[in-house]
């Protein structure tokens, strides 16, 4: 079973959540996990501007998606940051793009999942999440979130993200903090879970 996790991040949030969710997918034995990242449409001049350069470049040995690697996965986990309740102009740019896989019936029956980021406790995580389930399902995809068996995002003790739709971070208004444990624990569940549904769905 091939997973493949597609995702946009501008200062390193989404990233971290990626690469936990990879390692989720892989602790289910036969699973594979493969990390991608869709183009980034901002200049260098812009991404400068908003400080974001020095984490882009951080990131430049994650190789670009592309439409034809959607094809080619048994399931795809997105990740992207919340822009006014909605995913980023990055990922929706890239989605916008798969006409073809959708004419064509290419991802009808994959499993597909999504995480996110946002700056504050109630800045769109749940809202962007959901919207981007609509694109899911026009393709066809069978969405899966991250299940109450999570524990974590339970919890009371602690500012986190996390909810029944998916995995998600906090990162702050300056973008300065980093994802917390318990919101990676959560996106190595949601990597694992998705990993099994699919496991079955391909079996």
């Amino acid at each position: 079973m091939k997973a493949l996790i597609v995702y946009y991040s501008m200062y390193g949030h989404i990233y971290r959540m990626a690469e936990a969710v990879a390692a989720g997918v892989r602790e289910i034995p036969g699973c594979e996990a493969v990390v991608k990242r869709v183009p980034e449409t901002l200049s260098a001049d812009i991404l400068g501007k908003m400080g974001a350069l020095e984490a882009q470049k951080s990131m430049e040995h994650v190789p670009l998606v592309s439409v034809e690697d959607l094809a080619g996965a048994d399931a795809i986990l997105f990740g992207t940051p919340t822009r006014f309740g909605n995913m980023c102009g990055q990922m929706r740019q890239f989605l916008d793009a798969t006409g073809g896989l959708w004419a064509a019936g290419k991802l009808i029956g994959k499993v597909g999942s999504v995480f996110t980021s946002s700056a504050t406790q109630h800045g769109g995580q749940e809202s962007t999440i959901l919207s981007f389930h609509t694109t899911l399902l026009h393709h066809g995809m069978v969405v899966v979130g991250l299940p109450y068996s999570f524990a974590g995002q339970m919890g009371v003790t602690e500012i986190t993200g996390g909810s029944p739709y998916g995995a998600s971070t906090i990162v702050g208004g300056q973008s300065e903090r980093m994802p917390s444990e318990n919101e990676l624990a959560a996106a190595r569940f949601q990597g694992a879970h998705v990993a099994r549904i699919a496991q079955k769905l391909t079996g």
